[in-house]
């Protein structure tokens, strides 16, 4: 959500899933799109038990789970900020409390925000495998915060979702030339500029 990085993950699920032939690649890719927020672990699980017919041992899928990481850690630590977002962080910061809430695996979540410069700008970062709504009910809970006086700004129907199960508004945001994935009448914006200051 704050970077643009939705087609480098798409990418990577595209390189894993390359080798096994164009039709089996356009059902990774279209349950990609479909799930997009979800954990990786878990897409891949599915991908492998209900297109390739593979059940995957847990080191098989730990290890597929780290190729992925090799393929898009780099990458999203360079890539674009979503416009606005850099901005609404530093006008905010310490005046706000922010957090961050993504199916990525924690671990490398918090090794991505750090190397793009992010963490002081964040109570805390949080991701899989514990689920979104879970992390938001934690959230809310350890921090005094009112539903109904927070927001979640997401790009995935995971956050919708997890949004809507914890009575959190939410705002979603669909990049330019993008479908949106939200339920007709959600509250979108294409990025945060207007919100960057």
């Amino acid at each position: 959500m704050l970077t643009e990085s939705a087609d480098l993950k798409a990418g990577a699920f595209a390189k894993l899933y390359g080798g096994y032939g164009a039709e089996k690649l356009a059902a990774v890719m279209a349950h990609h799109q479909a799930h997009e927020g979800i954990s990786r672990i878990e897409k891949i699980r599915h991908c492998h038990r209900e297109i390739l017919g593979i059940d995957l041992s847990p080191d098989e899928l730990a290890d597929l789970g780290r190729q992925y990481s090799d393929l898009v850690e780099d990458q999203v630590v360079a890539c674009a900020w979503v416009a606005g977002a850099r901005e609404f962080l530093e006008a905010h910061a310490g005046r706000l409390p922010m957090f961050v809430v993504s199916g990525i695996p924690e671990d490398e979540l918090k090794r991505v925000v750090q190397r793009r410069g992010m963490g002081g700008y964040f109570t805390a970062v949080r991701g899989s495998p514990v689920l979104k709504d879970v992390i938001i009910r934690e959230i809310l809970a350890a921090h005094g915060l009112a539903a109904e006086r927070t927001v979640f700004v997401g790009d995935a129907m995971t956050d919708y979702s997890a949004a809507e199960a914890t009575g959190v508004p939410f705002l979603g945001r669909v990049a330019p030339g993008r479908t949106s994935p939200f339920p007709k009448g959600t509250t979108t914006v294409p990025d945060l500029a207007e919100f960057a200051v």
